[in-house]
């Protein structure tokens, strides 16, 4: 019972780790129609920048989350203004090659600027220690990463759901001429979206970094992991996000606890298996 006590919550937080970096990969994807391969790069960046700030400047934890996220977004709004919105609408291998590149620049200057080495970000005191449940104990940076992505997921559903600029969000993917003549400004709408997206993308670079460490070769190493995510829940689908990051964390922590010796097999077993059953994912393009 310990034994299945402890998979279900490593289950449990590394699948909110994955939902937290990978929904903003699922809104470019599903409602900017963007196929967007450097997304884990900026969850790299994010953690590099929160390394940096923590280790360099003695920033606490909640600092360098915030240096992460904001300086992440600062570094991405130029490269959307310049790069991205060449491809918005364009063919899905241009947007591939291109977005290819700019996972390998990222590499590259994040390696000459902070060095080839794996990158730690110090927990603060509150979240090295456990949780004592009376019957279990969990540890407490388990239970602040399946806290952040509750958080994420509420926030992100009421943001496109129940506000403006969410109306605003899907008329443009739904018809941006339509939405430009009736005084949507779509650039400055996508711009917003990709910096949401960018920004989730930091910040479950640094919360999950204890579980999926931020090293040279993050971007490259996790990036078919996240695309897996989108392409199991369902491009656009915040429910189908959560439930692919909870399905696929809960069958690969499984796995590695019980079988490590296969690796990850088990967890593309399981992506084969549910892309066969749902071809469109698990609950499609969000309406």
């Amino acid at each position: 019972m310990q034994t299945m006590f402890s998979i279900a919550v490593d289950a449990l937080a590394y699948g909110m780790v994955l939902f937290v970096i990978s929904i903003g990969l699922s809104v470019t994807m599903g409602l900017m129609r963007v196929v967007n391969l450097a997304h884990g790069a900026f969850a790299m960046i994010g953690g590099y920048l929160a390394s940096y700030a923590a280790q360099n400047f003695g920033i606490g934890y909640a600092g360098a989350v915030l240096v992460a996220v904001f300086g992440t977004v600062l570094i991405a709004i130029p490269i959307e203004r310049l790069l991205y919105r060449r491809i918005y609408g364009s063919p899905q291998l241009t947007q591939v090659l291109m977005t290819i590149g700019i996972t390998f620049c990222v590499i590259g200057i994040a390696n000459f600027v902070f060095g080839p080495t794996l990158k730690t970000i110090p927990l603060p005191d509150q979240l090295r220690g456990s949780v004592d449940l009376g019957f279990r104990s969990i540890a407490a940076h388990r239970i602040f990463a399946i806290v952040c992505g509750l958080v994420v997921a509420g926030g992100l559903w009421f943001l496109i759901e129940r506000t403006a600029f969410g109306v605003k969000l899907r008329a443009s993917v739904d018809n941006a001429a339509m939405a430009a003549a009736l005084g949507v400004r779509t650039e400055v709408v996508y711009a917003v979206s990709f910096a949401v997206a960018v920004g989730l993308a930091a910040f479950g670079g640094v919360v999950g970094a204890e579980l999926l460490p931020v090293e040279p070769y993050y971007a490259l190493r996790y990036m078919v992991t996240f695309l897996v995510v989108v392409s199991v829940g369902g491009a656009g689908s915040i429910p189908g996000a959560l439930a692919a990051c909870l399905l696929l964390g809960g069958i690969d922590t499984t796995g590695r606890y019980l079988a490590p010796e296969y690796g990850e097999f088990f967890f593309y077993l399981a992506v084969i298996v549910i892309v066969t059953l749902f071809p469109r994912g698990l609950a499609g393009r969000l309406k």
